[in-house]
């Protein structure tokens, strides 16, 4: 299973996720039985499928941030001079653009 789901796809699921609902909300006011019950069941579905690729996302996010956090600590660990010439180097580099406001 592929972890990669671009903010676009993940955008599309909510909408139909979104127009689903709004579909039921809409089928409730002037419909009843069947065609409730069948609204009701896509919608569910929708919003299944959305909470798992939130999911699926939310996942692949705290992977790559684990994967990073990782490579930060081994960075540091292995140069921690020159981690912390980087972390000045940025300090400075901040500080002159916020001074330029």
């Amino acid at each position: 299973m592929s972890y990669e789901v671009t903010n676009e796809q993940l955008r599309e699921h909510f909408k139909a996720a979104l127009a689903d609902a709004e579909a039921l909300v809409k089928a409730t006011a002037d419909m009843s039985g069947e065609g409730l019950g069948e609204a009701r069941s896509k919608a569910r579905e929708s919003l299944r499928l959305a909470k798992a690729k939130l999911e699926e996302t939310q996942e692949a996010l705290m992977q790559k941030a684990r994967g990073a956090a990782d490579s930060t600590d081994a960075f540091v660990r292995d140069s921690p001079w020159e981690a912390i010439a980087v972390a000045a180097g940025v300090g400075v580099l901040v500080g002159v653009l916020l001074a330029r406001r």
